[in-house]
This record gives C-alpha cells, structure tokens and sequence, in this order.
C-alpha cells in the first residue's frame, strides 16, 4: 500500500481530542488494521494509489479506494481503543460501517 495513509494523523488527534504532541500512533495503527482484517480486501487512500497497486500487481482481489464510512469505523476503533486500552472487540458501530465492503469471510 502507498504511504497515504487512509486516516491522517490529525484527523486521529482531533477525534479522540488528544493533545497535538501526543502520541496515538499504535491506537491508529491498529485500528487500520482492524478494518482491513475485518473487510479481508485492501483500501487504498486514492483512485492513484489503487491504480499503482493494480498495475504493480499487488492490489489483490476487490480492492477498494476508502470512502467515508471506512475513515469513520476507523475513527471510532482508534477513540474505542483511546479509551478503553483494554477491550479488544470490534465495536458494533465500528462492524456496522464495515460490513457493506466486507468481502468473503461470510456475512
């Protein structure tokens, strides 16, 4: 994947209301990661980003640029896990926004 990230950093802090300097990383990052396992495809930040990867040969099946709803279960992984740094469930709110994208896996 390209280093467009599909969340930006600042939206992270933003939304969890974190100090600027503070340091959220892991909880974006695992977040992102959530989202991907869960929808079982790759999500590329930009129709560019998806083209490059198609073309390279490494977007694999049903890759999909980000849309709203993804950047939004994102946003509500990383403030669950901002939170509550103990809890490892996906969220209900958090599944309900992914679930339309998921491929495979089942329903």
């Amino acid at each position: 994947m390209a280093d467009t990230p599909l969340v930006t950093m600042d939206q992270a802090i933003a939304h969890v209301r974190a100090d600027a300097d503070e340091d959220i990383s892991v909880y974006l990052g695992a977040a992102v990661i959530d989202a991907l396992e869960f929808l079982n495809r790759a999500v590329f930040a930009s129709p560019e980003d998806m083209a490059a990867a198609v073309l390279a040969g490494t977007a694999g099946d049903d890759p999909m640029v980000v849309n709203d709803a993804i950047r939004a279960a994102i946003l509500l992984r990383v403030g669950q896990l901002y939170r509550d740094r103990e809890s490892g469930d996906l969220p209900l709110g958090t599944r309900t926004l992914l679930q339309p994208f998921r491929v495979g896996l089942g329903v």
